[in-house]
C-alpha cells in the first residue's frame, strides 16, 4: 500500500472546509490541515499576481488520487486549481495503518 501527501490552495477557509468536508465523508481521505494565512505570487495571463489564500494538505492513499482530483475540480472556484500530489516515502507505520483503516 503507498500513500501520499496532496496539496490544494483556495481562496478562502469556507472554500477549503467544502472541500475537506466532502472528501472526509466520501472516505476519500483521512484527514486534513486547513492553514490560513498563505501568500501566494504567481504568474497568470502574463502578469505576476498577489494573492492571500489558505493551503490544504491532506493524506490518503495513492490509489484514491484520481477520484479526489475529481471531488476537488467539481467543487473548487480556480480554473486551474492546484492540485499535488507527493508520494510518501516513510511515515511512521501505524499512522499509515491508520491511513489505510479510514479510506475507502
Amino acid at each position: 500500500m503507498t500513500y501520499c501527501i496532496i496539496f490544494v490552495t483556495c481562496p478562502n477557509k469556507k472554500a477549503a472546509n467544502k472541500i475537506v468536508g466532502t472528501l472526509l465523508k466520501k472516505k476519500l481521505i483521512a484527514c486534513a490541515n486547513v492553514l490560513s494565512g498563505v501568500k501566494s505570487k504567481y504568474r497568470w495571463k502574463g502578469k505576476i499576481k498577489s494573492s492571500s489564500e489558505v493551503l490544504i494538505i491532506m493524506k490518503t492513499k495513492s490509489k484514491l488520487f484520481n477520484a479526489v482530483k475529481k471531488e476537488i475540480k467539481s467543487l473548487h472556484s480556480y480554473k486551474v486549481p492546484e492540485i499535488i500530489c507527493v508520494k510518501i516515502d516513510k511515515g511512521l507505520k501505524n499512522y499509515l495503518k491508520w491511513i489505510k483503516d479510514v479510506t475507502i
